[in-house]
């Protein structure tokens, strides 16, 4: 913007330095021509009434004599023709055509006393003409040669001097346009990036009061929307943590009166209508959990936001993760869940050499440890293949199963928070774990990519920049020690008891 407006401000500004500059040399053009004009005017008028003195007294010796005295001083000729003889003085030709028209024009009794307006450049001699005689008889012309080229320097001096001044003056004007401009738009560049910071980040800096009154104006009506609007997403935000971890309470005490009224009634003739309310009470804790994991993810991508579009002022503070290990150990811990229903997990090679992505390691096993379980519930005795594979400074985090998998239409809402496939009613879930990777995925600086794989199934890829590790920082480790590490394309899962994970139902 800042261009725009200093183009056209230096578009006017060049106009008005050359209209300017136009008026003066055409004045001074003007000033010089008519002195010129009128200095050798009355040079001609001198010599006619000389040339109709000396025609009346026959005395031509006198006119010539005062004709080389003229030519002598100012280096310019004089013609007069009478009617029986001609007269020159100097280097005036009278054969030329310009004189001969010159000379039949006086004749006509035409006098040529205007000269054309001086030019810095360009022929320097001009011709003045007229009669010499009686009010009814021409006797005479008489054409004097008029040298402009003194007169052409002053003018090319005039020139110089009013383009230097015109150069400052268009200089100076440039530089204060900039700097007027600088005032004008430093408020609007500042606003625009407050509005990008809120729209990024839910929050703003305090915009300092400068620059014209309006945008000062603008710029306290904007302070005051986004702290109303910073107070509003946290108050959403606190709601939503605070509304999870106080129904935590009233859920735990009436799941445990529940499971005395199950030992209770455990002879019940109706054991179905106790298994009832324990899976509503199960679907309404891994409700909550969806919910109060949601609002910390949505929190750590604000956080992330916010140290994008302001700039922290130290080093990223979450810590290098290496993906291959993250897959390892999320491995081992789904594979109990996986071996009760059927499902191969298999785990590609690993890169040749270390990798490291600049993510929360704690953060990146949720997310692989959700897409994996994703993939084992709607892939049930079907194959899951993770790899980890480097291209172009990126990492790749590959999940891919061969269960029924998405169409498009669906893909596009996949990530939607409780949004479940209609194909995937009877599968329990909250509709929340995709939605929870993907906002985890770009607290982190990632992406969540997903897509079809071939020829049914779905695949869930993980893109996040790759880093160089860093031998004076520790790497962060993960969220549980490894039991071994073992390089090999299948890895040999060590069997213990699944731990309690909450279902995602992402579909």
């Amino acid at each position: 913007m800042r261009v725009r407006v200093l183009g056209v401000l230096g578009l006017l500004s060049v106009l008005l330095v050359l209209g300017l500059a136009y008026s003066i040399l055409s004045a001074g053009s003007r000033s010089l021509t008519q002195d010129l004009e009128i200095n050798r005017v009355a040079s001609l008028n001198r010599f006619s009434q000389v040339a109709a003195d000396a025609a009346a007294g026959n005395d031509w010796a006198g006119l010539q004599t005062a004709m080389n005295a003229y030519s002598t001083l100012y280096g310019e000729g004089v013609l007069v023709r009478a009617q029986d003889r001609t007269l020159v003085s100097g280097r005036l030709d009278p054969n030329r055509a310009v004189v001969k028209d010159a000379l039949f024009n006086a004749s006509l009794n035409l006098s040529l006393t205007k000269l054309a307006p001086l030019r810095p450049f360009g022929p320097n001699a001009m011709l003045v003409a007229r009669s010499f005689g009686s009010a009814n008889q021409v006797m005479g012309e008489v054409v004097l040669e008029v040298d402009a080229g003194t007169a052409q320097g002053k003018l090319r001096a005039l020139w110089l001097g009013v383009l230097a001044a015109a150069t400052v003056l268009e200089v100076a004007l440039l530089f204060g346009a900039a700097r007027v401009t600088r005032w004008v738009l430093r408020p609007i560049h500042r606003l625009n990036s407050a509005v990008v910071e809120l729209e990024e980040t839910g929050s703003m800096r305090r915009l300092p009061q400068d620059g014209p009154p309006e945008l000062r104006e603008l710029s306290r009506s904007l302070t005051t929307m986004a702290a109303a609007v910073q107070g509003s997403l946290d108050q959403q935000r606190q709601l939503i943590a605070d509304t999870s971890h106080q129904l935590r309470n009233p859920v735990a005490a009436l799941r445990l009166r529940v499971d005395l009224l199950q030992l209770q009634l455990k002879d019940s003739t109706d054991p179905a209508t106790i298994s009832a309310v324990t899976a509503e009470l199960d679907r309404v804790e891994e409700l909550l959990d969806g919910v109060l994991m949601l609002a910390t993810a949505e929190n750590r991508a604000f956080e992330g936001a916010a140290r994008k579009a302001v700039g922290p002022a130290g080093g990223p503070d979450h810590g290098r993760a290496n993906p291959y290990l993250a897959v390892q150990e999320e491995l081992e811990r789904a594979s109990a869940a996986a071996g009760r229903n059927g499902t191969a997990l298999a785990l590609g090679r690993p890169p040749e050499a270390d990798v490291y992505v600049d993510c929360n390691p704690f953060e990146l096993a949720q997310m692989v440890g959700e897409l994996l379980e994703n993939a084992i519930k709607y892939a049930a005795g079907g194959h899951v293949q993770i790899t980890v594979t480097t291209h172009a400074d990126m990492v790749d985090i590959d999940v891919s199963d061969d269960g029924p998998g998405m169409s498009p239409e669906e893909l596009a809402l996949s990530t939607t928070r409780f949004w479940r496939s209609p194909g995937h009613r009877d599968i329990r879930g909250t509709g929340l774990g995709l939605t929870i990777v993907d906002t985890l995925a770009a607290a982190n600086g990632g992406r969540l990519l997903l897509g079809t794989r071939d020829p049914h199934g779905l695949r869930a890829t993980l893109v996040f920049p790759l880093v160089e590790p860093v031998d004076t920082q520790p790497v962060v480790e993960q969220r549980a020690p490894r039991a071994r590490r073992d390089r090999s394309a299948q890895p040999v899962v060590e069997q213990r008891a699944p731990r309690a994970r909450r279902d995602p139902g992402a579909r």
